[in-house]
C-alpha cells in the first residue's frame, strides 16, 4: 500500500474525520471509495474495460480505446 500526504484546511480535515467515524471507516477507505465513485481507474482496470468493449462490439483497438475513454469521462462526470 502506498502512502500519500495531502494538505487540507482544518475544517475540511475535521469533516473528513467526522465522516469516517460516522461511517466506521478509515479516511483511506473513504478516499478509495471516492476515487471509485469518480471513475478513477488503474491501468489494469482501464485495459479490462477496453478488452470487454472489444469483445462485445467487434471494435478495433483504436475504436475500443476511444469507447473506453468516453466511458471513463462519463463516469467522472456523475
Amino acid at each position: 500500500m502506498n502512502r500519500l500526504t495531502i494538505s487540507l484546511s482544518p475544517p475540511r480535515y475535521r469533516a473528513l474525520k467526522e465522516a469516517s467515524a460516522q461511517r466506521g471507516k478509515s479516511i483511506g477507505q473513504l478516499i478509495e471509495e471516492s476515487l471509485e465513485f469518480y471513475g478513477i481507474k488503474t491501468k489494469d482496470e482501464a485495459l479490462d474495460i477496453v478488452k470487454r468493449a472489444r469483445a462485445h462490439s467487434g471494435l478495433d483497438d483504436t475504436q475500443a480505446m476511444e469507447l473506453a475513454n468516453e466511458q471513463v469521462r462519463q463516469q467522472r462526470r456523475q
